[in-house]
C-alpha cells in the first residue's frame, strides 16, 4: 500500500510494504499523518480543518495492490473503475470549504463507495475500539462475525421477520388505539352519503336548474320581448296598418327581381334580399313557437328554486358544486368500505402477528443455539491467543443469557417468554479470569487498560484467522502495555504479518523492534509552518530511535546497547 498525502498537515509519501510496519516519532505527528489520511482514503468523515491554512484543498492517493478475483477489485470494477497492473488507485480530495471528492480507479465515485471496500481491504483498530468492546452489542457483534454464516444465515431470517412484525404491530397499534377516532370518522361519512343519497342529485343539475330558474322568473317579460319581435317581423294581424319588416323585405326583392338579368352585381343583392326574407320568416315562425310554449307556472318556479335550495345545501358542505359533491360521495364511500373494514383487518393482524411471535420463537431458538456452539470455540481461541500476549493464566469465557418478561412484550424461546431486539433473544457477554483462583467477571468490570488492549488485540488476531482482510492498522492499541507483554504484543503482531499487511502506531520500542520496518515521523518548524516529515529507518538510524524511545536520549550507550538486544530479540523471537 502507498499512500501520498498532499495538504493533509503535510505533503508526503508512505511506502506501507508488505509485513510489519511500525510508525513512530513524537506524540500524535504520526497518527495524523498515517491514520488521519488513511481514514479519508476509507471514507472518514472529510474535515476541512485538515486542510493547511492557504490551502486550497488537501489530497490523499493511495495505490493498493489487489488481485483481479478480490471483492474490492470486483466491486470496485462494478463501478465503472480498472486496475493499473494490479493495483488499485484511490484519491480523496477535501476543499478548504468542506467539499469532498472520491476517484476510485479513474473514475468519480461516491464517498459511500469508499467505506464498502475499506470492508474488504483494511481493518482500523485504535484505541476507542477497545473501549467499544466493552459494549454486550459489541461483544456479540464480536460472537457472531467469528461464528460465520452458522449465525448470519439464521440472522438475516430472522431480521426480516423482526422487521415484519414491528410493521404490523405499528399498524395493529393504530387501528386499535384509534378506534374511536375512525368510529367518528364513519359515522360522519356515513351520515353524509346518505345525505347526498337522500337528494340524488344528477351531473350539472345546478347548472340547468339555475338556468331554468332564471327563465321562468322573467317569463311575463321574455314572452311580451318575443311578441313584439315578432309583430316587427311579421306583421299585427290586429293593425292591418302596420308594415313590418317581412314584406319590406319582399318589395326590395320584387323590385330588383324584375331587373336583376341585366346586371350580375345587381343579382347577387338580389340572392341576399332572398336569403334575409327566408331567414327572417324563420326567426319570426320560431318567435311565435317560443311565446306560445313559455310557462309562467309559480308552481313549477317554486319547485326549482325548492331544489336548488337542497343542492345549495350539500354544496355548502361536501363541494363547490355538484360535480364535487358527486366526487367526495365517491370518495367518502371507498373510505367508509375501509373503516368498515378495519375488524377484519384487525384480526387478520392479530393472526399474523402472532405467527410472527413463534416464527421469531423459533429463528431466536436458533441464533442461541449456534451462538452457544461457536461461544466455547471463540473463547478457547481468544485465550489461546492471551497465551501468547503473556497472559498465560488468563481465561476467557463467553456468557449468554436472556431476560424474562411479560407474554405480551416477549417470544418463547426454549420454554420461557424472554424479550427480543432486531439481534434475537440473547444477552452477550465476555468474561474474563485474568489470574487461576479469580472469578470470571466482565471485561468492562475486571480488565484492566493493558489486559483490555491484550484482549482488542487476541480477539482481532482470532479474526484474522476466520475471517482475514488484507490489511490491519492498529493505532496504539498497546497503550497500558510495558515490559515483557509489550515484548509478547510485538511477538504476536510480527507472526500476524506472515498472513497479512500490519501497521501498527506505538510508542513502545518493544512492539517497534519486531516490525520488519520502521517509520519516524518527526515535525519541524521554519518559524511560520510546522511540517511533519517521514523517514524509513534502517541500521544506525533505526537504533538511536529506539534508544529514544527507551531512555529519551539518542545517544545513551545503555539505551544503545538495550535498543540493539530488543533488535537481536526481536529476529530470534518471530
Amino acid at each position: 500500500m502507498r499512500i501520498r498525502s498532499l495538504g493533509v498537515i503535510d505533503d508526503a509519501v508512505v511506502e506501507l510494504s508488505p509485513g510489519f510496519t511500525a510508525v513512530t516519532g513524537e506524540t500524535g505527528a504520526g497518527k495524523t499523518m498515517v491514520v488521519t489520511s488513511l481514514g479519508l482514503l476509507l471514507g472518514g468523515r472529510a474535515d476541512p480543518a485538515l486542510v493547511r491554512i492557504g490551502a486550497k484543498s488537501a489530497v490523499v492517493e493511495g495505490r493498493i495492490a489487489v488481485g483481479p478475483a478480490a471483492p474490492a477489485a470486483v466491486r470496485a470494477e462494478e463501478a465503472g473503475a480498472e486496475l493499473d497492473d494490479g493495483t488499485l488507485l484511490i484519491s480523496r480530495t477535501v476543499s478548504a470549504e468542506g467539499r469532498s471528492r472520491a476517484h476510485v480507479g479513474g473514475r468519480s465515485v461516491p464517498v459511500g463507495l469508499l467505506g464498502e471496500l475499506a470492508d474488504d481491504l483494511v481493518a482500523v483498530h485504535g484505541q476507542t475500539d477497545q473501549q467499544g468492546l466493552l459494549r454486550p452489542a459489541r461483544q456479540r457483534q464480536a460472537l457472531d462475525r467469528y461464528a460465520g454464516d452458522a449465525v448470519s444465515v439464521p440472522l438475516a431470517e430472522y431480521t426480516t421477520a423482526y422487521r415484519r412484525l414491528r410493521a404490523v404491530a405499528a399498524e395493529l397499534d393504530e387501528l386499535t388505539t384509534r378506534a374511536r377516532e375512525r368510529a367518528q370518522e364513519a359515522d360522519l361519512l356515513r351520515f353524509g352519503l346518505e345525505e347526498i343519497a337522500a337528494a340524488d342529485p344528477q351531473p350539472d343539475e345546478d347548472t340547468e336548474l339555475a338556468a331554468e330558474a332564471e327563465r321562468l322568473g322573467h317569463a311575463e317579460a321574455l314572452a311580451s320581448a318575443a311578441a313584439a319581435a315578432h309583430a316587427a317581423l311579421a306583421g299585427n294581424p290586429e293593425d292591418l296598418e302596420a308594415v313590418d319588416a317581412t314584406t319590406l323585405v319582399a318589395g326590395a326583392h320584387r323590385a330588383l327581381d324584375a331587373v336583376r338579368s341585366h346586371d350580375p352585381a345587381l343579382s347577387a343583392l338580389t340572392e341576399r334580399l332572398g336569403e334575409i326574407g327566408i331567414l327572417m320568416a324563420d326567426v319570426a315562425g320560431e318567435l311565435a313557437s317560443y311565446a306560445d310554449g313559455l310557462d309562467a307556472d309559480p308552481l313549477r318556479l317554486a319547485a326549482v328554486e325548492e331544489r336548488r335550495a337542497t343542492l345549495t345545501h350539500l354544496t355548502r358542505k361536501y363541494g363547490e358544486d355538484v360535480a364535487a359533491v358527486l366526487a367526495w360521495a365517491e370518495e367518502g364511500a371507498a373510505r367508509l368500505a375501509e373503516l368498515d373494514g378495519d375488524d377484519d383487518r384487525i384480526g387478520e393482524l392479530t393472526a399474523e402477528r402472532d405467527e410472527l411471535r413463534a416464527e421469531l420463537g423459533r429463528l431466536a431458538q436458533a441464533l442461541t443455539e449456534a451462538r452457544e456452539a461457536s461461544a466455547k470455540r471463540f473463547a478457547d481461541a481468544v485465550t489461546a491467543e492471551l497465551a501468547e500476549l503473556a497472559m498465560p493464566h488468563a481465561r476467557v469465557s463467553v456468557r449468554i443469557t436472556q431476560t424474562e418478561t411479560g407474554e405480551d412484550d416477549g417470544i418463547e424461546v426454549g420454554g420461557r417468554t424472554v424479550a427480543f431486539g432486531p439481534t434475537g433473544a440473547d444477552e452477550v457477554e465476555l468474561l474474563l479470569a485474568p489470574h487461576p483462583g479469580t472469578p470470571p467477571r466482565p471485561i468492562a468490570k475486571g480488565a484492566s487498560g493493558g489486559e483490555l488492549s491484550r484482549v482488542m488485540l487476541a480477539v482481532e488476531v482470532v479474526f484474522a484467522g476466520s475471517d482475514p482482510v488484507p490489511t490491519y492498522l492498529f493505532d496504539e492499541v498497546d497503550a497500558g502495555v510495558g515490559g515483557k507483554a509489550a515484548v509478547e504484543v510485538g511477538r504476536r503482531l510480527a507472526r500476524l504479518a506472515r498472513s497479512a499487511q500490519v501497521v501498527v502506531v506505538t510508542h513502545l520500542p518493544q512492539v517497534a523492534a519486531f516490525a520488519d520496518r520502521q517509520l519516524l515521523v518527526e515535525k519541524t518548524h521554519d518559524g511560520s509552518v510546522t511540517r511533519s516529515g517521514v523517514t524509513v529507518l534502517e541500521g544506525e538510524e533505526r537504533v538511536r530511535e529506539l534508544s529514544r524511545m527507551l531512555a529519551g536520549q539518542e545517544d545513551s550507550e545503555t539505551a544503545r546497547a538495550h535498543a540493539e538486544e530488543l533488535l537481536e530479540t526481536a529476529r530470534a523471537g518471530r
